[in-house]
This record gives C-alpha cells, sequence and structure tokens, in this order.
C-alpha cells in the first residue's frame, strides 16, 4: 500500500483535487502559453498480444466535463490505439466518481469503465490493454492529478515522470507501473 504517498492526503491537495473536479479542466492553458497540444500516437506503443485485447475489448464509457479539452485529447488517444468508446459530457463528475468508489486521493478529471473495472485520469493506451489483458483483481487503475507528458497531457518536450496506480475495492494502493 502507499499509504505514505497516496493514502493520506493533506487539506490543500484536496481543496486542488475538487477545484479540477468542479472546474473542469483548463483547454486554454496550453493555447495561452504558446504550447500546443496534441494527443500521443498510441498505435506506436501497442503490440500484437495488446493490439488483439483492444479488439476484444467491450466499448468504453467515458465520463468527462464538456469543457475539458484534455480528456479530449485522451479520448482521441484511445481512439487511435483502437479502442470503441462511448463519450459521455457531464456536470456531474463528482457524483461519477463517488458512485465508482473512487478514492480521493485517485481521482483526476475524467473517469471511464468496462465492466467492473474502473478507469481514472490519463492511463496511456498500451497500460489500459494490458491491465485487461492481465484482468487482475482489482477495482481499478488510476493516474492520479493531471501529471506532464500523460496521454492528453502533452506540454511540448516536457515529461514529469508519475506512476499508475492500481487500487481496489476497499481503497488499498499499490503501483502498477512507473512512467
Amino acid at each position: 500500500m502507499l499509504n505514505g504517498k497516496f493514502g493520506k492526503m493533506g487539506v490543500g491537495a484536496a481543496s486542488i483535487g475538487l477545484a479540477l473536479l468542479v472546474g473542469g479542466c483548463a483547454p486554454e492553458a496550453a493555447a495561452e502559453s504558446g504550447q500546443t497540444a496534441t494527443a500521443t500516437p498510441a498505435n506506436a506503443m501497442i503490440d500484437a498480444t495488446l493490439a488483439a485485447t483492444i479488439a476484444e475489448t467491450p466499448t468504453i464509457k467515458v465520463y468527462k466535463s464538456p469543457t475539458c479539452g484534455c480528456c479530449a485529447l485522451w479520448v482521441d488517444h484511445m481512439r487511435e490505439a483502437g479502442f470503441q468508446l462511448d463519450v459521455e459530457d457531464t456536470d456531474d463528475m463528482i457524483g461519477i466518481k463517488l458512485d465508482a468508489g473512487l478514492p480521493l486521493q485517485l481521482q483526476s478529471c475524467h473517469t471511464a469503465f468496462v465492466g467492473d473495472y474502473v478507469f481514472e485520469g490519463h492511463i496511456p493506451a498500451d497500460v489500459f490493454a494490458r491491465f485487461l489483458a492481465e484482468a487482475p483483481s482489482a477495482r481499478g487503475i488510476a493516474v492520479p492529478g493531471m501529471p506532464i507528458g500523460s496521454p492528453g497531457m502533452e506540454f511540448g518536450d516536457r515529461v514529469d515522470p508519475y506512476d499508475v496506480i492500481q487500487f481496489d475495492a476497499e481503497g488499498n494502493t499499490s503501483i502498477y507501473e512507473s512512467r
């Protein structure tokens, strides 16, 4: 478990997370800085085994804010990898996350579902596919926050390190992969 890093969230971090969820993402941030945001070419990272998993995956249900540009870029990333998505814009992202039992410290801007699995945030398509192929006894995986360089959060050549966190129904967490 990651109780030290992710298990206890301070009031400041919780406030920032809530602001992101309530306000949606700021698609204009990259434009104001002169940077262009483009989706990561997801198909370049998918091997044959994962491509088969993608082909067999039922349609992914994605909930996102209607004003979130980075969520739209993540959707593009997933579609480029070959996933089929049913995207629903909603102003009730907090309700979606609460209904999914998603721990606050793992939340990001968009939430997706495949069967009983929950997928939160800017998860790379190849990691998403590998998790589905492995079918672990977990509730899901998440990329907490909105790390620069994750799919949909591109910012020039900058890529900040981040973790993909696996979690269970009780809120226990572990690192699934580091990028």
